[in-house]
């Protein structure tokens, strides 16, 4: 009797809290690998957009593995420091990509800025470049943004990255203050997959029509 093959798909991050938000968007019929699969370190992230840095790494991980992968890159752009961090995100928390030292430095350099910032609406946004590598097709690539403003101190213990100052549109709670299940249905992430979703069904249908092929001809 043939085996059931599972579709497989890797995750271009080394970040674990990326990939757990990953995992959650992807179909469940998908096993899901990650770099360290692979021993693989990340590549230079050297593109002057997330669109760019997500490209370098879908392919950089894509060409190692010799699997589909899926990447993004994505940050936080405050209007009053004239977007940063931005593509930086990551870097603002040093080599160790510590979030707690990033988000100190995001309340310096807005003191820096504005000594009563904590007392004004300061616009952010949280943007994801989502990048699907390894096709025969050209890359796929998606955009998601939630617009948004930064609290005025730390709130919350879930999420990861920037989450606990960051207070998405409408809503009175930062991201680190929502249920992951509530977070997962309205972060940047999210609503960069649902822009390239469509690829999913159409390869898991393509997947499933390879399966029942096989079994007729083994029959």
């Amino acid at each position: 009797m043939l085996k059931k093959k599972n579709r497989e798909i890797i995750v271009g991050s080394n970040n674990k809290g990326k990939i757990k938000e990953i995992r959650e968007l992807l179909p469940k019929s998908y096993k899901i690998l990650t770099p360290n699969d692979f021993n693989l370190r990340g590549p230079k992230e050297n593109g002057k957009s997330f669109v760019e840095n997500s490209l370098i790494k879908a392919k950089y991980y894509s060409i190692k593995s010799g699997k589909i992968c899926i990447a993004d890159d994505s940050g936080l752009e405050i209007d009053y420091l004239d977007k940063a961090p931005g593509i930086f995100s990551a870097r603002w928390g040093g080599r160790n990509g510590n979030f707690n030292i990033a988000i100190k430095k995001v309340f310096r350099e807005l003191n820096k800025k504005d000594k009563e910032w904590r007392n004004k609406k300061i616009v952010a946004r949280f943007v994801c470049a989502l990048t699907i590598c390894g096709l025969k097709e050209k890359p796929i690539h998606s955009l998601g943004i939630v617009q948004g403003s930064i609290s005025n101190k730390k709130k919350g213990r879930n999420g990861f990255g920037y989450d606990p100052i960051f207070i998405p549109k409408s809503r009175t709670l930062t991201f680190a203050q929502m249920k992951p299940s509530k977070k997962y249905k309205i972060d940047h992430r999210f609503m960069a997959f649902k822009k390239i979703k469509k690829f999913f069904w159409i390869d898991c249908f393509q997947h499933y029509k390879n399966l029942i092929d096989e079994l007729l001809h083994f029959y």
